[in-house]
């Protein structure tokens, strides 16, 4: 069954995610990669958008009851391995060497509002949704990598706030600090300014790439160098 899927919309690619919540696990990071992928081969694709087909959510982030299942029959490589393909996925959007755009339609939580911070660009219903990171009061902690490149879409003042209290965050106010591009009406405002600027990118894939690569130079090393630190010690964390 298909989670996440994808069609071409003149040079645009719109990759959906179709599963309800859209809750992340191994499955999901795999089929994310096969869409990228695929995207990249077609070379008259210039933009990716990223979104949701579930009337109330973009993603509500990492699949808890499956973690939890995991974790229980203490199957931690199966954890890390999820752990390192959800890096990977947010790697292939910080190094895409086209834009992507998040096209926020519903709530975005936990690792689904990291994932749209990964993205280049974001778009927010106002009528619906709203996006926070809970992890403070669900006792998972970010690491180094998610830190890193969240404060690359969010001012600090604000991630600290929102970071700290779990704080739910409105399309409005998201806009007021330019997290998001717009704060869109409703679903089919948000979907057509998403296109519209998405379809205005025509950027060469070789000088957009570089100057992605050199911009995230330093979230990826963070990514590469300080998060093994962590993943690779979740058996002896959860231990303790």
């Amino acid at each position: 069954m298909a989670v996440i899927e994808w069609k071409k919309e003149g040079n645009v690619a719109v990759v959906t995610m179709c599963n309800g919540a859209n809750r992340q696990n191994q499955e999901f990071a795999k089929q994310m990669n096969g869409c990228f992928d695929e995207i990249l081969e077609d070379t008259s694709l210039s933009s990716v958008i990223l979104t949701s087909s579930d009337e109330k959510n973009f993603s509500q982030g990492i699949d808890i009851e499956w973690m939890g299942q995991k974790m229980q029959a203490q199957d931690f490589e199966t954890i890390k391995s999820f752990m390192y393909g959800m890096n990977g996925i947010f790697k292939r959007i910080l190094l895409m060497p086209i834009p992507v755009i998040a096209a926020i339609n519903g709530h975005a939580f936990g690792n689904g509002a990291i994932l749209a911070c990964a993205c280049d660009f974001r778009f927010m219903r106002k009528d619906k949704g709203f996006f926070c990171f809970p992890e403070v009061d669900v006792s998972i902690p970010f690491l180094p990598g998610m830190i890193a490149f969240v404060r690359k879409s969010i001012p600090e003042y604000q991630f600290n706030e929102m970071l700290l209290s779990g704080k739910r965050m409105t399309a409005e106010a998201l806009a007021a600090s330019n997290v998001i591009v717009k704060a869109c009406d409703n679903q089919e405002e948000l979907m057509t300014e998403a296109m519209s600027f998405a379809a205005g990118f025509m950027k060469k894939r070789g000088i957009f790439g570089e100057l992605k690569k050199r911009i995230h130079k330093d979230l990826v090393h963070t990514i590469d160098t300080q998060d093994p630190v962590f993943i690779d010690a979740l058996d002896l964390f959860v231990q303790e």
